[in-house]
């Protein structure tokens, strides 16, 4: 397929099956030729209100029908999607639509509550399209016309972890490769059906899930929400093949099956896992393949670079936690504080580049310059190293290690230690600075129902693991983590639980 927009691999499905289903919702199927209509509404209301290729539309959204027939329309005049979550707190939108400058922002109204309480604060009106809403047309906004502007299909904002979010500009061309290399990878199928509960909000939503069954003409069972029940009842109801997400999604799936006490889903039309969008420990990998009789794939990706660098092939499983092998198209190095490339199974951080690396932060040349290095590279802030077969192990954020004892102490090497004690369920670990400049580490555990974590057991268990300078100095018991909309858990707030 020689697509040269987002769009395009829509299209082909739409002229060869119009009446397949694309989107199976919880009442109701879509085809290719319904959906088709929503974009076509869509495309004409956006440019009745002045939408130019080059402008951006803000979409506060959840999953939806109506936010894909948004990513598609905005393709097809060449203007960029920029999708937020709707369950971000008002201050947060509106630094996005500060940020974005949109030429106008649709609200998914009819899945999301929280997205209409965001329409009224900006006094938006009903759409042409049902179930959305829009902003009054922003005439002040600026369309890009560069000569890079062509070539970008959305913005998408980082989850702000670390700090403030900023505009990451992705390209048609690094979504198309990466759909079709992660459609391969999974040998994705027309009778395919793909779960996509996971925000599209997000790169792994968006090119993972959206672009990449679009590519293979696959079924996406849509659903605005994760929720674990209905994730089961897909699996045994609704043909689901595909179940991927980050590893909190799975733990949160494996501790609903533990409270219900089921110990295999039922899932006769799977035979594909995989997760991303954080570290993988050994403990989590082993529960889940022991659940569901097939591997857990797994790969490296960030919104920096359309979809994944890595991914694990479904030819290939692995007995081990890597992300895989560098995926065609890209490259990735290890280096040290002064940039130098590191040998083989050397810890340092992840360099990357390739077709799908990002031109830049949207307006924000400081922020670009700050991650772009010489040679085209990208300084990603994560932590890992290459085995000899060059498989990429992730091991953490560059910002999240913590220093004791003049030693680096890896969060993710005592999360694994930690998970792997039988009362818990998860684990998180942040490092807080203390008086004399030492770091101290402190553990969040979430223990499993109805087994109270032993203080003595965990010590004991610690210790023959770690060593003294890897071992948490507290271990604070949780219930409800932090976390972003797509999954990954908010350290930072952590601290906030805890006395000084």
């Amino acid at each position: 397929m020689n697509a040269r927009r987002i769009h395009e691999i829509f299209d082909r499905w739409l002229e060869r099956s119009p009446d397949r289903p694309v989107l199976v919702l919880p009442d109701r199927s879509i085809s290719f030729a319904e959906l088709n209509a929503l974009v076509d509404r869509a495309v004409k209301e956006m440019q009745d209100d002045g939408v130019l290729a080059g402008d951006r539309v803000l979409i506060v959204a959840e999953n939806c029908p109506q936010h894909v027939a948004l990513v598609i329309g905005c393709s097809r005049i060449g203007a960029w999607s920029c999708g937020v979550n709707a369950r971000m707190a008002p201050a947060e939108i509106a630094g996005f639509a500060d940020k974005a400058d949109p030429r106008v922002i649709y609200f998914t109204t009819a899945v999301s509550i929280e997205a209409g309480e965001h329409a009224e604060r900006f006094a938006a009106r009903p759409s042409a399209v049902a179930g959305l809403q829009r902003s009054p047309v922003r005439s002040q906004a600026v369309a890009e016309v560069g000569l890079d502007a062509p070539q970008i299909a959305a913005i998408i904002f980082t989850s702000g972890t670390t700090g403030m979010p900023k505009g990451v500009l992705v390209s048609h061309q690094g979504l198309l490769h990466f759909a079709r290399l992660s459609a391969q990878s999974r040998r994705l199928r027309e009778d395919d059906r793909v779960y996509a509960c996971l925000p599209m909000t997000h790169v792994f939503g968006l090119a993972t899930l959206l672009l990449s069954a679009l590519y293979a003409g696959a079924g996406l069972v849509m659903r605005s929400r994760f929720s674990p029940a209905d994730v089961l009842d897909a699996l045994a109801n609704h043909g689901v093949s595909n179940l991927l997400g980050p590893p909190m999604l799975f733990q949160r799936l494996l501790g609903y099956m533990d409270d219900l006490g089921i110990a295999r889903p039922e899932c006769r039309c799977l035979r594909y896992l995989y997760t991303g969008a954080g570290p993988l420990d050994s403990a989590l990998k082993e529960a889940v393949e022991e659940r569901f009789g097939q591997p857990l794939h797994h790969g490296y990706g960030l919104s920096e670079y359309a979809g994944s660098l890595c991914i694990t092939s479904i030819d290939a499983p692995r007995d081990d936690t890597s992300a895989g092998q560098v995926i065609e198209g890209a490259e990735a190095q290890i280096v040290d504080p002064q940039g130098q490339r590191l040998p083989a199974g050397i810890r340092g951080e992840i360099w990357i580049r390739g077709i799908g690396l990002m031109p830049g932060y949207f307006r924000d040349p400081e922020a670009t310059q700050q991650v772009m290095k010489p040679g085209g590279w990208y300084a990603s802030g994560d932590l890992g190293y290459l085995a000899a077969d060059g498989a990429l192990f992730v091991v953490g954020r560059l910002k999240e290690m913590i220093i004791r004892s003049g030693f680096n102490v890896y969060p993710a090497e005592v999360e694994a230690v930690l998970n792997a004690f039988p009362a818990t369920r998860h684990s998180a670990v942040v490092g807080r600075r203390e008086a004399d400049g030492n770091e101290e580490i402190l553990a969040f555990i979430e223990p499993k129902p109805g087994t109270p974590v032993d203080d003595a057991a965990l010590k004991e268990f610690v210790h023959e693991r770690l060593a003294p300078y890897k071992r948490p100095s507290r271990v604070i018991m949780v219930e409800v983590w932090p976390m972003t909309n797509s999954g990954k858990i908010l350290k930072r707030e952590l601290l906030k639980l805890i006395s000084p």
